[in-house]
């Protein structure tokens, strides 16, 4: 019996060694050696500073930037609380949200219907991407808050679109961080 119970901790001692601390450390070190950009959160840095990331959404609230998905998580974006909102589609809190945002996107004066994924939260709450008819339909604000065409913002949208993955997995996409940045280098 006493033989048993030493094997029994030694082999847990070696199992929780190799697998709770070196397995991990290795595939961590892969990872960095590999794949560094996606290890390390897809980070966008401009002039040494870290502005964002690719995979986590942000809020935009000027007239001059394109909006991203509404967000649940935590105060907004927030990563360390990410999650919906749990409220039903019954919940007169959301219903009142959503009528408030359609509201506020129709003063802008596009006739279109507003796209259900601008005032929607996705599921993590941290969605950076948004479909590419909701950013279509923020062109003509962009544009007249920004002084340009709205040929030319048009033409930046187009050029950010992501086709779908394999072009067969999810839905083409524009990333709003980067559409962003990319409208900040438009020089007039």
């Amino acid at each position: 019996m006493q033989k048993a119970l030493i094997i029994s901790i030694r082999f847990t001692l070696v199992t929780t060694l190799l697998l709770g601390i070196a397995y991990p450390l290795a595939v961590t070190a892969f990872g960095h050696l590999v794949f560094r950009d996606r290890a390390d959160g897809q980070l966008i840095t401009r002039n040494g500073q870290v502005i964002g990331s690719r995979i986590i959404g942000q809020s935009f609230s000027s007239d001059k930037y394109f909006h991203s998905r509404p967000s649940a998580a935590g105060n907004g974006y927030d990563a360390t609380s990410s999650g919906g909102s749990n409220l039903a589609a019954s919940n007169q809190k959301l219903v009142s949200r959503i009528q408030g945002d359609v509201a506020k996107y129709q003063q802008d004066g596009n006739s279109q219907p507003v796209p259900i994924d601008l005032v929607t939260v996705s599921g993590s709450g941290l969605d950076p991407d948004i479909s590419p008819a909701a950013a279509l339909f923020q062109v003509k604000r962009v544009a007249q808050a920004r002084n340009l065409t709205e040929d030319e913002v048009h033409s930046l949208v187009e050029s950010h679109i992501q086709p779908r993955q394999f072009g067969v997995l999810g839905e083409p996409r524009v990333n709003v961080l980067e559409l962003n940045l990319a409208l900040d280098q438009l020089q007039r």
